[in-house]
């Protein structure tokens, strides 16, 4: 079950890392919805890493930290 959670919500950040590549508006409902989403996980991230020249490289430790977690609790 929670394995299932993990890989749902890993989907969720790969869909916002390509909602960012994306010219949607902020306003646009698929941008509030995965941005709800991701945004109270990503930003203590994004506070913690090392700014790298506009290079975005929480969603990156985000899937590699959820990876560890399911392989952790062996899901």
């Amino acid at each position: 079950m929670l394995g299932t959670i993990l890989d749902l919500y890993s989907l969720v950040i790969v869909g916002a890392v390509i909602v960012s590549w994306t010219e949607l508006p902020p306003n646009h409902p698929v941008v509030q919805l995965v941005s709800t989403l991701t945004e109270p996980v990503l930003r203590p991230i994004r506070n913690v890493l090392p700014s790298m020249g506009g290079l975005d490289l929480s969603p990156m430790a985000l899937l590699i930290g959820l990876q560890f977690l399911r392989r952790l609790f062996m899901l």
